[in-house]
């Protein structure tokens, strides 16, 4: 069964590019960061501090988090709510990258994951999807890009949405997260040893697409 890893940092364009990728291949596309972020929506939601492990940890073991794939994409449960609408914000961002520390979150989302992936051919993005949710796949990607590329292009996002935004502030945010995804102490954030470095910064997302579906199109053919 065709298993395809996507990893890579905050900002490197992950779900919009495994979203063409998966169409391209005729595939389903889950997107595992949607889950974190769903869990950083529950601790802000009730209130927990994202910094007490052992608070958002026991929340965790209490809440449901689950995915429901449609005719426009994938839609992100939490505890039966749809959210995929409540979950892009910076805040939220900020809280799934502190609850994604945890060992106890980690081991609960991995294990939802890797029950997802053996239901059918399916290209999962994220950070340790490759190095921890499916060591074993066809073929792994590492997708990224400059941390000023991917600056730009959420900064872009969040004017194109009507939202007020400031450069500065939006890189800075990503190099934290950067930072908090690349030294966690559970499943960092790293390109797994066999997957393909995929660097977009000077790539249209046409060219994205193109490079990623060849690379998977050479690996199917090895």
């Amino acid at each position: 069964m065709l298993n395809i890893a996507m990893d890579g940092p905050v900002g490197a364009g992950k779900s919009t590019i495994a979203d063409a990728v998966a169409a391209e291949l005729g595939i389903l596309h889950l997107d595992t960061g949607a889950m974190y972020r769903a869990m950083g929506l529950a601790a802000l939601r009730a209130g927990v501090n994202t910094r007490d492990e052992a608070a958002v940890t026991a929340l965790c073991a209490k809440t449901e988090i689950g995915v429901r794939q449609e005719a426009d994409g994938q839609h992100t449960l939490l505890d039966g709510e749809d959210v995929t609408g409540c979950i892009r914000t910076e805040e939220v961002s900020l809280a799934a990258s502190d609850v994604a520390t945890y060992a106890g979150v980690r081991s609960a989302m991995v294990a939802a994951q890797q029950r997802i992936a053996r239901e059918a051919p399916m290209l999962l993005d994220g950070r340790d999807i490759g190095s921890r949710v499916l060591p074993e796949a066809t073929v792994k990607i590492f997708l990224t890009a400059s941390a000023e590329e991917r600056a730009r292009r959420r900064y872009q996002q969040l004017i194109d949405k009507g939202e007020r935004a400031d450069y500065d502030q939006v890189l800075a945010d990503l190099k934290k997260r950067d930072d908090q995804d690349t030294h966690r102490e559970v499943d960092p954030l790293r390109a797994a040893d066999d997957a393909v470095i995929v660097d977009s910064t000077e790539l249209s997302f046409e060219e994205t697409v193109a490079r990623i579906i060849a690379v998977i199109r050479e690996a199917q053919h090895e």
